[in-house]
């Protein structure tokens, strides 16, 4: 058995369902030129490119409500924050937008994704 990191663990996991499947993407706070606040997603904007692997503004509620769309468009988002704390900024879309459409619609339309974010892997990374 190998013996890896969560980070390598993590990339991996990620890396092997974007080979299998064309839909699915990652988009976050430098997950492509900085490859990861915490390298989680090293090498995967080579592997993938910049339309797969996609840094987005440090706007949280903004590119949450981006990928909830790109999901109910049939896209397979993963959405990673820089910190977990930060998700808190995107509950509207997290909790509103992507977990409740299917039940909203009847069942008509989902937004199948994924939230990621790192929480406790260093010191002092709070919110502003």
């Amino acid at each position: 058995m190998a013996m890896l990191t969560y980070r390598e663990a993590i990339r991996d996991a990620m890396s092997e369902e974007m080979r299998r499947d064309e839909r699915v993407l990652l988009m976050g706070e430098e997950v492509a030129d900085y490859q990861g606040a915490y390298k989680c997603s090293q090498g995967m904007v080579q592997e993938f490119g910049p339309a797969r692997v996609v840094d987005t503004p440090i706007a949280e509620l903004g590119f949450t409500g981006i990928a909830v769309g790109a999901a109910m468009a049939g896209l397979r988002p993963i959405v990673e924050y820089m910190t977990w704390n930060f998700a808190l900024l995107a509950t509207d879309h997290i909790i509103n937008s992507a977990a409740k459409t299917h039940y909203m619609s009847g069942g008509k339309v989902s937004a199948p994704m994924v939230f990621r974010g790192l929480n406790g892997v260093a010191a002092h990374v709070a919110a502003q």
